[in-house]
């Protein structure tokens, strides 16, 4: 944990590209109760502008704690717990079948409740394109 704030601007890289699956999105669908057609209906999305189904963007949010817990690896924490998001924006939308991978860098560490609270831009990139589908600042708590 004393380290962190050393990293502070630092890229910690990409986890691997993954699939965003037709599967996923129903689940998500029926757990958060939002059925909208442009992410469950297969056929009826392929009328819309985006040729078809897409992930809920709260999906794609829900994608931030995984892709940090992976990319940011915090050995002598006893406990981290999310604590918050400073700004969350989908600029593009992540079409099922897309390959996706999320990204993670330190923006500010400082000291808070006893522990460390630790700032994360987190970005959701789908190949092939130019603008990411989500990008989030998140905000962790971290106790030693």
């Amino acid at each position: 944990m004393a380290e962190l704030a050393s990293h502070v601007g630092a890229h910690l890289g990409y986890t691997e590209w993954r699939e965003m699956e037709q599967l996923r999105v129903n689940q998500f669908a029926d757990v958060t109760e939002d059925h909208n057609f442009i992410h469950v209906d297969v056929e009826r999305a392929k009328e819309t502008p985006f040729g078809g189904t897409i992930a809920h963007g709260y999906l794609t949010l829900a994608l931030a704690a995984p892709i940090g817990m992976e990319l940011l690896d915090v050995t002598d924490a006893k406990v981290g717990l999310n604590y918050g998001l400073d700004r969350v924006r989908f600029p593009a939308p992540l079409p099922v079948g897309a390959l996706w991978r999320g990204g993670v860098e330190i923006i500010s560490v400082e000291e808070a409740g006893g522990g460390l609270q630790v700032k994360t831009r987190t970005t959701v990139e789908v190949k092939g394109t130019q603008k990411p589908a989500m990008v989030a600042d998140c905000l962790v708590r971290l106790w030693g």
